[in-house]
């Protein structure tokens, strides 16, 4: 059961009941350069508000309160991995426009301008990461290319690389510790405490994509949602998405969820209700 959730996610990421509607469906634009393909990552910017959604076709903002998506810039970069980091801040990684004379693998790169501009941080044509998660000076890093984990405490300017037990499908950073992390992949659910150099099993049935905010959210390859009860090791299911999730992010009291179709799915009361937030 668990392998095949988890080879179905690990598909779903390669590639990449709702309640009732409280905000606007957001939809791409009608114009064919702007099409939303295959969501990676998503984020809020504290700067505005807007809704950053990181996909195979680039980068696309919806800013509150309206029904379209739009380009950010005039790049097509493959944004794979993608974090936001603060105001404006954003950490990702992928494959750049084909338009860039650049290596096929970004490794870490920055933007300061809200996604206009990316400027390369570290290991630029040595990794490609699909997962990317950051809190303070701490990035967490998966590496498509050999599957290793690779962290770093200065910004990802240098890394320590990790053996981690298994493929990785998604981490997520305890709020209050950055070296505690949690990892969803192939042996189920794995807590670190010490930035990824020991850890111990949590669950052997659930492997989804994950989010902590003041509890650590699971969503399943069949949709099932799941929060931990008060540590990280006893869950109860909460409640459902309509979707296979290829994406899962938090801002303050909000929870987003990307499905495989582009959907974007919000809930504001830790993952009971989902009402649409962008449709394609």
């Amino acid at each position: 059961m668990l392998r095949s959730c988890f080879a179905a996610l690990l598909a779903a990421a390669a590639v990449a009941g709702c309640g009732e509607e409280s905000r606007p469906a957001i939809t791409p634009s009608d114009d064919p350069e702007q099409e939303i393909a295959h969501i990676h990552g998503l984020g809020i910017n504290p700067a505005d508000g807007a809704l950053v959604i990181a996909t195979h076709t680039g980068l696309f903002r919806a800013p509150p309160g309206k029904n379209n998506a739009t380009r950010v810039g005039d790049r097509r970069q493959d944004t794979m991995g993608f974090t936001v980091v603060g105001p404006d801040r954003f950490l990702g990684s992928g494959h750049p426009d084909a338009r860039e004379d650049l290596p096929p693998l970004l490794g870490l790169i920055r933007s300061g301008n809200g996604g206009r501009d990316w400027d390369p941080v570290s290991l630029l044509g040595e990794a490609d990461f699909h997962v990317l998660r950051a809190q303070g000076s701490h990035v967490y890093g998966v590496d498509s290319q050999s599957g290793a984990l690779l962290v770093s405490s200065d910004d990802g300017a240098d890394w320590q690389r990790r053996q981690p037990p298994g493929a990785l499908l998604d981490l997520a950073i305890d709020p209050a510790d950055p070296r505690r992390i949690v990892a969803s992949g192939e042996r189920g659910l794995l807590l670190s405490r010490d930035a990824g150099k020991h850890w111990r099993p949590l669950s052997t049935r659930l492997a989804g994509m994950l989010v902590w905010t003041d509890r650590l959210i699971v969503i399943g390859a069949d949709g099932s949602v799941f929060r931990a009860r008060e540590e990280p090791g006893r869950f109860s299911r909460i409640g459902t998405v309509d979707g296979q999730p290829s994406a899962l992010a938090a801002h303050e009291d909000e929870l987003l969820v990307a499905l495989r179709d582009n959907r974007v799915l919000t809930s504001t009361d830790g993952g009971l209700r989902w009402s649409q937030r962008l449709s394609n």
